[in-house]
């Protein structure tokens, strides 16, 4: 029997990298508006949000490889409105822990509240962590609390998924499937 190694995980917030914060018509994909208008009415009763997102992104994550995981506050909620919408299967979801006392201290330091979780979930597996919220602190925190290979990528929220962060996750997530021993935080993206 052969051992394959697993896929790096993907953890994939919602708001901002999905659902991108005040882009232009002109700044979405070509298509995009239109299909938005002719497919919307049933996503938008679920939730309306969801008709900001672009459809096509669905299948450019599958493609993706990865074991993409949901690290959103959507909670279960990203499985019954998004995942549809996007053609995707129901995903694994972070289980966010409740506060502790480390919250202040991360509050003081800068550390995003997910960061802890995200680390705890993955093991010392490889992961990107794709969000329009991560910071410095998170990525030094990262690399010093986990012991495989990491991407934080942070996306910019007025824009959401771009061909660009498609192309540095891509590419990071073939790299790890080459060389899934080496360690760190890969740096910084936009």
């Amino acid at each position: 029997m052969v051992n394959t190694p697993r896929l790096p995980l993907l953890f994939l917030d919602i708001d901002g990298p999905l659902i991108p914060f005040g882009a232009t018509p002109q700044q979405l994909p070509h298509g995009y508006p239109a299909y938005r208008s002719r497919h919307a009415r049933p996503a938008a009763e679920a939730n309306p949000l969801v008709t900001r997102i672009n459809p096509a992104h669905g299948p450019r994550l599958m493609a993706l490889p990865c074991e993409l995981v949901w690290a959103t506050t959507w909670m279960s909620d990203a499985n019954e409105c998004v995942s549809p919408w996007l053609g995707l299967p129901e995903l694994p979801v972070v289980d966010w822990p409740e506060t502790s006392e480390s919250s202040d201290e991360d509050d003081r330091s800068g550390l995003h509240w997910k960061t802890r979780g995200l680390v705890d979930r993955a093991a010392g597996r490889p992961f990107a962590w794709v969000d329009d919220e991560i910071t410095e602190a998170d990525r030094r925190w990262v690399a010093a609390h986990h012991s495989g290979p990491a991407l934080l990528h942070r996306v910019d929220a007025r824009l959401g998924l771009t061909d660009g962060d498609f192309d540095v996750l891509g590419e990071w997530l073939r790299q790890r499937l080459e060389a899934p021993s080496s360690k760190g935080v890969s740096p910084a993206s936009p």
